[in-house]
């Protein structure tokens, strides 16, 4: 199933992680969110940027800040989700924390849904989430920016784990 490519700014995401009360973005570099969202969170004064070194140092840190209060997500791409997966279950999935990921697909193509992807690593993170029954929202255009607060504040409220897949590389804004 073909999807025209509409491109978001990183600023805009960048919006709702302030307007969803996040302060803290546990990441390591990757090719899909760097230009257009790790590096702006990096100058911004609103949000601080966690380097880690490897994605699933930053699942236990958002577990730890979720106790006093304090909202973060961890931003990796989906390599770095199917490593941390055993992380995700044991804290996130089994402690019922609200950890929040924001995962980048990268290698997906622009005109086509993460299912048909000609990637075997991007096909296989929707059926993954699926199957350990982790909720997930898939941004792909500028219009589905807005879901962004929303699901964090859901995972929040309700104490669960949430996955914010980037179907494309946020531009700079």
């Amino acid at each position: 199933m073909k999807t025209t490519a509409k491109n978001y700014a990183g600023s805009a995401i960048i919006a709702q992680l302030k307007a969803a009360e996040i302060k803290f973005v546990a990441a390591v570099p990757d090719i899909v969110t760097s230009d257009g969202l790790l590096w702006p969170i990096a100058g911004d004064p609103d949000i601080r940027l966690l380097r880690i070194s490897r994605e699933a140092e930053g699942i236990p840190i958002c577990a730890a800040m979720s106790y006093n209060g304090t909202r973060a997500i961890v931003l990796m791409q989906q390599t770095g989700l199917m490593d941390t997966l055993n992380e995700v279950r044991a804290i996130a999935i089994d402690y019922r924390l609200p950890i929040v990921m924001m995962v980048g697909l990268q290698g997906k193509e622009d005109d086509c849904l993460p299912e048909f992807s000609g990637s075997y690593g991007v096909r296989v993170v929707i059926p993954v989430l699926c199957a350990m029954e982790l909720p997930f929202s898939l941004i792909e255009h500028a219009e589905h920016i807005s879901v962004i607060r929303r699901q964090i504040d859901w995972g929040y409220r309700r104490s669960r784990p949430h996955v914010i897949l980037l179907g494309q590389s946020p531009e700079l804004p």
